[in-house]
């Protein structure tokens, strides 16, 4: 008996490029998987989901992106020679993949589910996390686990005043912006990107032509499903609460709850939810004698305070126009912004919005400083980096402290992404830039915070960037028709809102945006609204900024590193390093400065000791330095030939000064007139094409005698 596949495959053109996907070949033993493939990019996305409920009270689901590094021919860095645990970009990969599909599991789904993307190919130009976000809804969409997809994503590019979609690596050098776009045939479901100071407008035609682009991609998948014959999707139902049980407790809380969320200040409204979530289960839940309907009741107690929570603030919002703490849709919070709180670090900056609070630090390095990564598509570095720490105590709480979780990569990234647009050109300013963003509290959009303290730190620190940056996170309250959007949410408006919509930039455009939804899209009518709001806020947000500081300060911290930065011919690279660098330690040891040289003749010297610079630069230039033709130097006498002398008329820098042209008469033997060590004045009458120094004292002492 032979082994079959029962293959399928649908294709679908975005763009310039064909995206096939494949199932019926690889992995049947996941509840869905499929091979979603675009050239010579493959990439393999499995879905399992438990048929066992979790007890957890959200949805347990995880996304992971796994780089093989056999997918480019190569083999893993370092001592052990395999796939380590997962690169920041391979994080960040799962989380563009996880954001667009969560909202599409029906509500109260509790059921451990994950998603595994492995790349098994890749030509390091197509975007594969896009091949893999396919992927991923394709596989949902074949299964039998609960999904409301499909849904899709296209990177859009913009190459000379033309949209792109999934440009290639190569492609987007030349693009002014990069915005993954994910959605559902409905509308929007995610956006994540940045640009280059592009206008709301555009950033608006960006994501209907991402849209746009991608429903052939939506249209493949229902056509795969329609191939496959798929089952019908597992029979889920939500649980129900006792209805007796939850009007007693909704009569009872509404009330309460009400009141708390009038509560402006965060920790006395949190307290005030806590002691009437009490007090229903002092009333309702402590007498039941049955320990399994007491545990049950509690957790379903728990489940009514969110619900009440949940719609009480939107019902306050959408029909008083008041929100939580007391604003209406558009005010934003109080702004204290400060700077040079740190002696030590090169720049800091303090900004506080309401109860979030960021303090951004700047440390300036030289070339030795940046980052590399060992990635699939190569070695790759960084000369400007991002951290962003999000500590238990910046909300009130104890937890684990170590390594970054995936929201502090995710929200670092996000921030980077809307400084970087502004850091001076390398070339210009040769500095490896480090900033941190430590959240000392937060109440809503400290990645945005994040942005406003690096902007208040690199100003400290004097760095030269090209225009201020605020950021501001927008949010969404929908009911039907009723609509209000919020600016800069807080905490609990994003917990209970429909939109986490985050937008930087200057005054003269958007450097980076990311949204996520919990709704099942969002139409393009309220994406320009919430970005026209948005621009209000940002550029309050920039006033208060600039109050305080507007422009870099006129020089580095004294503790700063300075670089200085000389040209040398490429030829000459050779001899300042010397034969296995012995040149350029040796300058190193003298001087005590850091010396990055470049191929094309760059070099950068830094020190914080402006004196050891000038001497490192002495020694670099005597090594380079070049005769001139027709000047005459003072040279030493290094060796005395039968036919003449050879004299040093620069450090490293030898000519021939001929028997015939050291004196006016002639003489028998060079040592009648020198000797080693002599001193000499000399002139240049000569460089041949091989670069030989011809000298004369003869000449001279003619210009004396006449």
């Amino acid at each position: 008996m032979s082994l079959q596949f029962n293959i399928k495959k649908t294709t679908a053109k975005v763009g310039n490029n064909t995206i096939t996907l494949e199932t019926g070949r690889l992995a049947k033993q996941a509840d869905g998987a499929v091979l979603a493939t675009c050239g010579n990019n493959i990439v393999l996305v499995t879905v399992v989901s438990s048929r066992k409920e979790s007890t957890m009270d959200f949805f347990p689901m995880t996304v992971e992106f796994v780089e093989k590094f056999y997918a480019t021919g190569k083999i893993p860095g370092g001592y052990f020679k395999r796939e380590g645990k997962p690169t920041d970009k391979a994080t960040l990969t799962a989380r563009l993949i996880d954001r667009p599909i969560r909202p599409m599991f029906p509500e109260g789904y509790r059921y451990d589910t994950q998603i595994v993307a492995t790349v098994l190919s890749s030509d390091n130009q197509f975007p594969v996390d896009v091949l893999a976000a396919a992927g991923a809804s394709a596989a949902l969409h074949l299964s039998d686990i609960p999904f409301n997809g499909p849904t899709a994503s296209c990177r859009v590019g913009r190459i000379n005043g033309k949209f792109v979609a999934n440009p290639s690596i190569l492609e987007f050098e030349e693009s002014d912006l990069e915005i993954v776009v994910a959605g559902s045939r409905n509308g929007l479901l995610m956006v994540e990107g940045e640009t280059k100071f592009a206008s709301e407008a555009d950033v608006l035609a960006a994501l209907k032509f991402g849209h746009e682009s991608m429903l052939p991609l939506i249209e493949a998948q229902e056509q795969l499903r329609k191939e496959t014959g798929s089952t019908e999707k597992r029979q889920f139902t939500p649980a129900e609460i006792d209805g007796e049980f939850k009007s007693q407790i909704e009569s009872f809380l509404s009330p309460k709850i009400m009141g708390a969320l009038k509560t402006r200040e965060k920790a006395a409204r949190y307290d005030a939810y806590d002691s009437a979530k009490k007090e229903a289960e002092e009333k309702f839940v402590s007498s039941i004698e049955d320990k399994d309907l007491k545990t049950q009741r509690k957790k379903e107690l728990g489940t009514l305070v969110e619900d009440l929570k949940y719609r009480k603030s939107r019902e306050m919002i959408l029909k008083e126009k008041v929100r939580i703490d007391g604003r209406n849709t558009t005010t934003v919070r109080p702004i204290l912004c400060e700077v040079g709180l740190l002696p030590r670090a090169h720049g800091s900056g303090l900004f506080t919005r309401g109860e979030t609070q960021v303090l951004g630090t700047v440390t300036l390095g030289t070339g030795d400083d940046e980052q590399m990564i060992d990635a699939l598509q190569g070695t790759i570095t960084k000369q400007f980096l991002l951290h962003y720490n999000f500590p238990p105590y910046s909300v009130g709480e104890t937890g684990r402290m170590g390594g970054q979780s995936r929201r502090e990569i995710g929200h670092g990234f996000l921030a980077e992404r809307a400084l970087q647009a502004i850091v001076p050109d390398h070339a210009k300013f040769p500095y490896t830039i480090r900033l941190v963003g430590e959240v000392l509290e937060s109440n809503g959009s400290s990645s945005m915070g994040t942005v406003c303290s690096g902007v208040l730190a690199l100003l400290d620190a004097g760095v030269p960037i090209k225009g201020n940056v605020a950021g501001i996170a927008m949010g969404l309250i929908k009911e039907g028709n009723d609509v209000a959007i919020l600016t800069d949410i807080l905490g609990d408006e994003d917990h209970l809102g429909d939109m986490d919509f985050k937008v930087a930039g200057t005054r003269e455009g958007i450097t980076a945006l990311q949204m996520d939804i919990k709704i099942d899209s969002v139409s393009f009518q309220i994406m320009e609204t919430a970005l026209a709001q948005a621009k209000e806020g940002r550029n309050h947000i920039l006033g208060e900024m600039e109050k305080v500081m507007k422009a870099p300060r006129g020089q580095l911290s004294e503790h700063a590193p300075r670089i200085e930065t000389i040209k040398i011919r490429p030829e000459k690279v050779r001899e300042v390093i010397g034969a296995g660098g012995k040149v350029i330690k040796d300058i190193i040891a003298q001087t005590g400065v850091k010396i990055d040289i470049q191929d094309d003749g760059t070099i950068n010297i830094a020190s914080s000791d402006p004196a050891a610079t000038r001497k490192a630069i002495a020694i670099i230039e005597g090594i380079c330095a070049e005769a001139e033709l027709g000047k005459v130097y003072k040279g030493k006498v290094k060796k005395i030939l039968d036919f003449g002398a050879i004299v040093e008329v620069m450090p490293n820098l030898e000519g021939l000064l001929h028997i015939s042209e050291i004196a006016n008469e002639r003489i028998r033997a060079v040592t009648d007139v020198l000797n080693e060590g002599d001193m000499v004045d000399v002139k240049v009458v000569d460089i041949d094409r091989t670069g030989r120094i011809k000298l004369s004292r003869k000449v001279l002492l003619e210009k004396t005698l006449n």
